[in-house]
C-alpha cells in the first residue's frame, strides 16, 4: 500500500519560514519523481515544484522561485519543501506527489501517487 504523508504545515506571519515534509512508503521511492502542488480555497491544484529521483534536476512555478526549495533524501525515503519569505498567498493545502516517469511533469493529472495534504496558513 502506497503513503505519502506529509508534515510540517501549520501557521506563520508573512515573512517566515515553514518546511515541509513528505515520508514515501510501498515505493522504490530513489525511482519516483517528487513534487509539491497546492489548493487554495475556489482554486484548482497548482504546481509548486518538482525533483527528479536523483535530485539531479529540480522545477519551480515562477511564483515560488527564489523562495522554495525542494530536495530529497532517498535513504529517509523523504522530500523536503523549504519555504522562505512567505506570502499571504502561499495559504493553501500542500500536497506531496509521486510519479513513476524518469523526468520531472507538471501536470498534477501525470503524477501516479498523493498524500493527504497539509495546511499552511500565512497571516499578514
Amino acid at each position: 500500500q502506497v503513503q505519502l504523508v506529509e508534515s510540517g504545515g501549520g501557521l506563520v506571519q508573512a515573512g517566515g519560514s515553514l518546511r515541509l515534509s513528505c515520508l514515501a512508503s510501498g515505493i522504490t521511492f530513489s525511482s519516483y519523481a517528487m513534487g509539491w502542488f497546492r489548493q487554495a480555497p475556489g482554486k484548482e491544484r497548482e504546481f509548486v515544484a518538482a525533483i527528479s529521483w536523483s535530485s539531479s534536476n529540480t522545477r519551480y512555478a515562477d511564483s515560488v522561485k527564489g523562495r522554495f526549495t525542494i530536495s530529497r533524501d532517498n535513504a529517509k525515503n523523504t522530500v523536503y519543501l523549504q519555504m522562505n519569505s512567505l506570502k499571504p498567498e502561499d495559504t493553501a493545502v500542500y500536497y506531496c506527489s509521486a510519479n513513476a516517469y524518469p523526468r520531472i511533469l507538471l501536470r498534477a493529472k501525470d503524477y501516479d501517487y498523493w498524500g493527504r495534504g497539509a495546511q499552511v496558513t500565512v497571516s499578514s
